[in-house]
């Protein structure tokens, strides 16, 4: 099935990582983001007017299967945390959105949305947890087919290192791999990330591998009493018209001579 052009074709994006903005957003209009290859991140630049940006990193990080590296050292840590899934997404989505992390972003109206998407059976958590029961790391995101997408993730220090990182280890070896095929998304591709084997790949190529991981069936399913995670019944069949009343996107190449001024790519 051919990727949903919600945020128009993507031939006509911009050269830049923002594709477009919006008002705000909801449950209907995410699902159809991620099926587009496109996610939400909110403003913070008070000059704009728009509440809510849509990004499609032009390289996007990603961790591939067998790509995983996790070194003896992060093997041993590990092992000091107990790992879950799904146990404690309201907990690990606010310890995320903690307004004292540098380059924060998961404002209230993202916490909202996504912990319907939970409640639906798309978003996911994993949680680190300290042999005593506190919640030292983990992390969140949202399965469409056989992707994957990452939305952050956090750990505690002052219970020890690795929290997040043994996290991601669990994801991968326990709930990825459940999946046929499967395509970890990170966005952006960072150091820390780097170190753990995701690489960076271009716009085009990652729009190519999701068109052929959205119609898998899901890998994960839902909380209990939600959802599998798949399109809600008529609600990604066409939804093109509806959403597009509710974006602003950007200049695309052949719109203009050149796209937006670009912002400081945000962190996670």
């Amino acid at each position: 099935m051919p990727l949903l052009e919600v945020f128009g074709p993507p031939r006509l994006w911009p050269d830049e990582d923002l594709v477009a903005f919006s008002d705000g957003l909801d449950v209907g209009l995410v699902l159809a983001a991620y099926r587009s290859g496109v996610f939400p991140m909110p403003l913070r630049q008070a000059f704009f007017s728009a509440s809510m940006a849509w990004w499609s990193p032009v390289r996007r990080g990603v961790l591939e299967p067998g790509g995983l590296r996790v070194s003896r050292s992060l093997r041993q840590s590990a092992k000091r945390y107990l790992c879950t899934a799904d146990q404690a997404f309201g907990a690990v989505i606010r310890r995320c959105a903690d307004s004292g992390r540098p380059g924060g972003w998961i404002d209230d109206g993202i916490v909202r949305v996504y912990e319907e998407l939970f409640a639906l059976g798309h978003a996911h958590s994993v949680e680190a947890w300290t042999a005593d029961g506190r919640l030292a790391g983990g992390l969140y995101g949202v399965n469409v087919g056989g992707l994957f997408a990452g939305e952050s993730m956090f750990h505690d220090q002052s219970y020890g290192r690795d929290a997040s990182k043994a996290a991601l280890v669990h994801l991968v070896e326990s709930c990825l791999s459940a999946a046929a095929s499967w395509l970890l998304d990170v966005q952006w591709l960072t150091p820390h990330l780097a170190s753990l084997g995701a690489v960076a790949v271009s716009r085009p190529d990652y729009l190519r591998r999701l068109g052929a991981l959205v119609d898998q069936p899901p890998f994960w399913p839902g909380p209990a009493g939600g959802a599998a995670s798949s399109p809600p019944a008529g609600g990604l069949a066409g939804p093109e018209e509806g959403f597009a009343a509710r974006l602003q996107r950007l200049p695309g190449r052949q719109q203009s001579g050149s796209g937006p001024e670009p912002l400081t790519r945000p962190g996670r």
